[in-house]
């Protein structure tokens, strides 16, 4: 969850004619300054969750995990403080028209077990990720190269080496921030010892950015994970301290009383009961900055009363019974912002004036209204509940919101906390769930549609609730198909307003990423997407 106005840099990376993403290695958010000092032999201790699933890119969608792979794994790019791409790996992206891409390694980067990074660790890894028996969560993130297939297992014939260090890349249709995406995860290279033992890897994984698993136990299960600087690596995030250790608090709280107590040096979410008063309590230390980040939660259509007209209606009815304003004034100290779309005001197209938008705005009347009309199609029964992972500081707003339905329509409404992130998430992705659940979304790369697409669009990957409207479909296609930004997110916003009225997922704000860090500490940077660039930090 995250904010901070961001252009979309990269977009006019669609235009046919070479133009290219070169050079660009540079540190992406600042230098430690001379002044600052700093012992590069320090450790970083920092907050993170259990990862939900082994650390396989392109099987890792949520964030413990991905706050892992993101400092042991390098990709073509990476995104500076400011969400633009850097080259890291890549030592150039050309775009050579609409649908076609030439990509240029750069010679003598390595994987921690010594290998080099070649094109080929590239082609595998995403052709690994797409192949449907391989089942990975980030599957979808190939969709738009040749030969993918959500049916049958197929090679990307649209990926082809050209030499060890070149390969090209053809869309089976223009993708107007393909480029733009090349710095998630899933898009990582793997080493070709991966291919040797998936599973095992995935405990162990070989990477090649400016971290690396500090040891074969270094990573202890719902306790943390132990990362060390990876000196082979010379790509623009190189480390300025000796590693970090990532430590999986069962709560905010703990966190936050570790900071204050000095024994963790930087975290990335201050408790609820802590917003009130961590800006005062830690000064010029506090962290509470806009940042692309989306709350909502999900009410999968299989559930009683939540298809068709009648789940419409219950839908709309229950977006309106919730006064977000209060919510977010009373229970986060104005650190969140009541929701007017599905994506983030950071990113590039955003509008709070879309058709249908009244639909979360606090309106008991018509909240009322509506749901008598869904009871004359058929009449209510049982509880409301919203499930949610008691580990991430979730259970005030929660019973907030649960409260405030409660209180407008007069039903039966409730949390139902689940012990910790990953029973939650097995639960959904299992499709065994049988309540709403907490959801949200950080982004992956700074554009509209990684907002809509992954979530929403037939069979995408982290679609939970399996939503699905052929129109809402088309509508992306369209917008994801134009070759400038302007008009593929004018289809965006068309889109949403299919979403309004169906409500997948019903918004409830945006988040300013809330943090801070110890004494002693220095040279903190939080980027767009929330997450602190912890390769900067020094103590």
């Amino acid at each position: 969850m995250k904010r901070n106005k961001i252009a979309l840099a990269g977009i006019a990376l669609l235009v046919a004619g070479g133009l290219a993403l070169t050079g660009c290695s540079g540190s992406g958010g600042g230098t430690p300054s001379a002044s600052g000092g700093g012992d590069s032999t320090a450790i970083i201790k920092t907050n993170g969750s259990e990862p939900a699933n082994p650390l396989i890119p392109t099987n890792t969608n949520e964030v413990g995990g991905g706050k892992i792979l993101d400092e042991i794994f390098a990709g073509l790019v990476y995104y500076d403080a400011k969400g633009a791409p850097q080259n890291d790996m890549a030592e150039s992206i050309t775009v050579d028209d609409a649908q076609n891409l030439t990509v240029k390694l750069k010679k003598g980067q390595k994987f921690t077990d010594g290998t080099e990074v070649q094109a080929h660790n590239f082609i595998e890894a995403w052709n690994y990720g797409a192949k449907l028996s391989n089942k990975q969560l980030n599957s979808y993130f190939f969709e738009d190269i040749e030969g993918f297939s959500y049916d049958a297992d197929t090679e990307l014939t649209g990926l082809k080496e050209v030499d060890d260090y070149t390969f090209t890349i053809a869309l089976n249709k223009p993708a107007s921030d393909f480029a733009l995406r090349l710095g998630y995860s899933a898009f990582y290279p793997l080493p070709d010892a991966a291919f040797e033992d998936m599973d095992a890897f995935g405990q162990n994984p070989i990477g090649n950015g400016p971290y690396k698993i500090a040891s074969d136990d270094a990573w202890q299960h719902n306790v943390q994970i132990s990362l060390v600087k990876n000196d082979d690596y010379q790509g623009g995030r190189a480390a300025h301290n000796a590693g970090l250790d990532i430590v999986f608090y069962a709560t905010q709280d703990a966190a936050y009383a570790d900071l204050l107590s000095g024994e963790v040096d930087v975290i990335d979410g201050v408790p609820s009961s802590a917003l009130a008063t961590f800006e005062s309590e830690l000064g010029d230390r506090a962290v509470n900055q806009p940042a692309a980040v989306f709350q909502s939660f999900t009410i999968p259509g299989r559930l009683a009363h939540f298809s068709g007209e009648e789940g419409q209606l219950r839908r709309q009815a229950i977006s309106m019974s919730i006064d977000r304003e209060e919510i977010t004034k009373v229970v986060f100290n104005g650190t969140r912002t009541p929701a007017s779309d599905f994506t983030s005001p950071v990113i590039d197209g955003w509008s709070d004036k879309l058709e249908g938008s009244e639909v979360l705005a606090y309106n008991p009347d018509e909240a009322k209204k509506l749901w008598a009309q869904a009871d004359a199609i058929a009449p209510w029964s049982g509880a409301f509940q919203i499930s949610y992972n008691a580990d991430g500081g979730h259970q005030t707003w929660v019973d907030a919101v649960a409260n405030s339905i409660k209180n407008t329509l007069g039903i039966d409404a409730s949390g139902n906390p689940y012990a910790d992130f990953a029973s939650l998430r097995k639960d959904v992705t299992g499709r065994t769930i049988q309540t709403a659940f907490r959801t949200g979304w950080q982004a992956d790369y700074p554009g509209l549609y990684n907002f809509l697409g992954p979530l929403y669009a037939t069979n995408a990957g982290s679609n939970d609730g399996d939503y699905s409207n052929p129109e809402f479909d088309k509508l992306l296609s369209d917008g994801i198909s134009a070759t400038d930004s302007a008009t593929a997110n004018e289809y965006f916003q068309k889109a949403q307003s299919i979403l309004l009225k169906d409500l997948p997922a019903t918004p409830l704000w945006y988040s300013n990423v809330t943090g801070g860090f110890a004494e002693g500490v220095q040279n903190v940077e939080f980027g767009w997407n929330s997450v602190p660039l912890y390769y900067l930090i020094t103590k």
